[in-house]
Parts: structure tokens; sequence; C-alpha cells
């Protein structure tokens, strides 16, 4: 198994008690943890109002973090889980991404989807579109970045988007960026993600990824594709500690923490993320629900620690028990 380490950015109400100024320092030294670390790659999300609620709390903006990572770390891959398509034209993502690749010396990775946080979409001013129309722009947007990407240029008279032989120069190191198409949609995600993607990042519950992954290598046949050359990624929630007692009193604290920010009974269903998930246990308990999952075909995990902008105990425990072990 692969490992990836989301970097707290504020959208989850990660960074609070830390000053704005001095937000930066935090992202950047747990970055370079993971850059001389274990870890395969680093990852932020791409929204603009924190959740479970739209708070004032920051949430940074991804590829600028993905930028200043790219200057600032030297090994590991950097990644969003994932870019919303129409927050940005494709063709200027495109060039965005390759540049940020260009700057880290090819480590970009290009997480993509269809985008689903109706409040950010309509307070930025994009509207919110039907889901249909949100992967039907998915869709066209691929088509642009990998031409422009594979070839430097990119033409496309789509429903959606139209560019008309747009230069991509420079382009990425390798003359392509691994595409995550993210999400689980099944009748059409599922099906992108089966044409265009080199990983797939979607539910990752035994059940719910052994459906999911059912679904994909449908569409693959139908489409001609060779499904095991796609890696099936997923996201997990990590509550560990070394005792039951010890995991149950960091969950209740992190329900705490964010009932400061939200009502109540929003932060207690926020929890149902967390509680019975595949990376809440002990190290053993999780080491033995990752197995199951990568048996099962789940080969790269990535990783959120909510507290460690504060405290990195959770997270040294992880590194130093359950990544040796499903190495």
């Amino acid at each position: 198994m692969r490992f990836g380490l989301f970097i707290p950015q504020g959208w989850r109400l990660d960074l609070t008690g830390i000053p704005p100024a001095d937000q930066w320092s935090v992202m950047s030294g747990l970055a370079g943890r993971a850059d001389t670390g274990a870890w395969d790659s680093i990852w932020v999300y791409d929204h603009f109002h924190t959740v479970p609620l739209p708070t004032d709390e920051a949430t940074h903006e991804a590829w600028t973090l993905v930028s200043a990572f790219a200057a600032t770390t030297s090994r590991v891959d950097i990644g969003q889980m994932c870019t919303a398509m129409s927050y940005r034209n494709p063709m200027y993502l495109a060039k965005v991404a390759a540049t940020a690749d260009l700057i880290s010396g090819g480590r970009v990775q290009m997480g993509i989807g269809g985008g689903w946080y109706e409040h950010e979409w309509r307070a930025y001013g994009y509207g919110f579109p039907s889901a249909g129309e949100r992967l039907a722009r998915l869709d066209e947007g691929v088509q642009i970045m990998k031409q422009a990407w594979e070839l430097g240029r990119a033409t496309l008279d789509g429903r959606h988007y139209q560019v008309d032989d747009a230069i991509c120069a420079p382009q990425p190191e390798a003359g392509r960026l691994p595409l995550w198409i993210a999400g689980g949609g099944e009748r059409k995600t599922l099906r992108i993600a089966a044409k265009y993607a080199d990983y797939t990042n979607f539910d990752g519950t035994p059940d719910g990824f052994a459906h999911k992954s059912s679904v994909l290598q449908q569409h693959c046949a139908d489409l001609g594709r060779d499904y095991d050359s796609i890696v099936r990624s997923a996201n997990y929630n990590v509550i560990i500690a070394e005792s039951d007692a010890e995991v149950a009193q960091r969950l209740d604290a992190l329900q705490a923490r964010l009932a400061g920010f939200v009502p109540a009974d929003v932060a207690n269903a926020t929890m149902s993320a967390f509680r019975g998930m595949p990376a809440v246990g002990t190290p053993e308990q999780v080491i033995e629900n990752l197995s199951g999952l990568s048996e099962a075909g789940m080969s790269y995990g990535i990783f959120y620690f909510p507290d460690i902008a504060h405290d990195t105990s959770s997270l040294e425990l992880f590194e130093h028990q359950v990544m040796p072990a499903l190495r």
C-alpha cells in the first residue's frame, strides 16, 4: 500500500486557534515532515468555505498551496483531492498545473471531480448546475487538459467549454500529469474514470469499496479499458491511539472542538465520518481493517488526521506502527 497525507488547511476547522499569519508555517512544517519521512504524497482539498458549515475560519486555497509545496519539498508527490472542474477554466487549470509540476520537478498529481459543495458554488458566483451538467463539464475539461499536457495545444468545441488552438507551454515535465478522477457516481463519474483515469478515489468502507470497484470494472469492460491499469484509492479519517478508551477520548475531544464552531447537533452528525470507520481504532484494529481493504484492491490510502496541526502524537503512532505493517 502507498500512503498519502492530507495537510491541514483549515477547510475542516483543523487550524483553529492558530493565527492566520502562523498557519503557513504549520502547514509547511507538516509537509516537510512528510517529505523527509515515509509518506508517498501530500494532499489538500479544493474548497473555499469550511465544513461542516461555512464559518469565518481560514480555508487556504488549494492550487496556491500546491505551488508553495512544490517549491518547498523535494520528494513527495503533491495532489488535491479533488479539484472541482467548474471552479476554474480547464485550459487555465491545465496551465496552472503544468507550471506547478515544473516547479516541483514532476511531482504534481491532478485530482479532479465534478464538485459538490453548493454553498461555496453559489457564494462565489458559479451558480449550481445539475449533477449531470457538472459531470459533463468534468468530461470536457479532462479532454482539454489531456490535449494541453500531451500535445501542448488544445482545441475543443464542447457544449460547456470551447478552446481554439490554446497553447500550454511549457508542458508538464513528463508530458502529462497523473489523473485522479474522484467520486463514486456509478452511471457517469465511474464511466469517466474508466475512460481517462490513472487513479480513482471513492468509498473506502469494505462494502462500498467492493461495490464501486465492481461498477468500475464493468465500465472498463464496456469501454475496452484494462481495469487493472487503474489504481484504486480511498480517503480515510484517522483517530488512532493505543487503547480503545483513548480512542474514545480522542473522538469526544474532536466532537467538542467542532461544537465550538458549529451547532452541537451538526458536530455530532459530523462524527459519523469517524466513528466505526476503517482508520479509527488501535493500531492493531486499523492494520486489520486496512489489510482487508488492501486485499480487495485498495492500494493507495490518503489519510486525514484532524488534530495534527496541534498534536502530532497520532501521526507518529500511525507512522511507527501502521505504515510499516502495510507497506
